[in-house]
């Protein structure tokens, strides 16, 4: 069975068979932080957890928004004195299956066909991540918020009669901060487009009414929806 987006049956019933450690998480807290030492790796079992690092000047790039069942703390695997690259914020109450580095280690090594599964998976989360930064890169700012909001829609997208409800609470500043710039700047681009009916906005919800204008806008290059997730 096939899960291009999650963490394969198989692989998954592995993990709860290896592991039976379960953590509450409450929201504002972190799992982890950048620079802390990597002893875990999680399972989100219910809840939403932010993925992001800060850059040099202080401003906070916004990677994944995960939730059930995405592997968080992933990328410290089978690296020797690993240190948390990324900061993992929950953004929404749940609970986590926890898995000690060590020991998931010693068990990939030893099953062959789980190892490849998890290495799959892990692929398609790098490929996400190149394909955000591409467009973070060659379409600027606004590029940066077009794209975000049509992954918004592959991963929260609700259709309605008007278009597309991305069915996330999303501030400003969260936009800001998927976008790697000032929530100024995305104030500015989301009136724009309100004033266009490409968007609008009610109770922190965003219905898009003219996905296709934001996909001319940026040149998409119509990625397969696995890939252009915000997950």
């Amino acid at each position: 069975m096939s899960m291009p987006d999650k963490i394969a049956k198989e692989l998954r019933d592995f993990l709860f068979s290896s592991f039976d450690t379960k953590l509450v998480i409450n929201k504002g807290a972190y799992l982890f932080q950048e620079g802390m030492e990597a002893k875990e790796i999680y399972i989100i079992l219910n809840g939403k957890i932010q993925i992001s690092k800060i850059t040099p000047d202080g401003q906070e790039l916004t990677l994944r928004l995960c939730s059930k069942d995405d592997i968080v703390g992933e990328l410290t695997l089978f690296c020797s004195d690993a240190h948390y690259m990324l900061n993992a914020k929950v953004v929404e109450d749940g609970k986590v299956l926890v898995l000690s580095k060590e020991v998931l280690e010693q068990k990939l090594s030893e099953n062959g066909q789980h190892a490849i599964e998890f290495m799959k998976w892990m692929s398609l989360h790098f490929r996400k991540t190149q394909t955000k930064f591409r467009d973070l890169v060659l379409n600027g700012k606004k590029g940066a918020l077009y794209s975000t909001l049509i992954r918004m829609s592959n991963s929260y997208g609700v259709m309605k009669e008007n278009g597309i409800l991305i069915n996330t609470m999303l501030t400003n500043q969260d936009l800001a901060n998927y976008c790697g710039t000032s929530r100024e700047v995305i104030n500015r681009m989301l009136s724009d487009l309100k004033k266009n009916d490409i968007l609008s906005i009610e109770k922190g919800k965003i219905t898009i009414h003219n996905l296709e204008f934001l996909k001319l806008e940026i040149n998409c290059e119509e990625c397969p929806v696995d890939l252009c997730r915000i997950d």
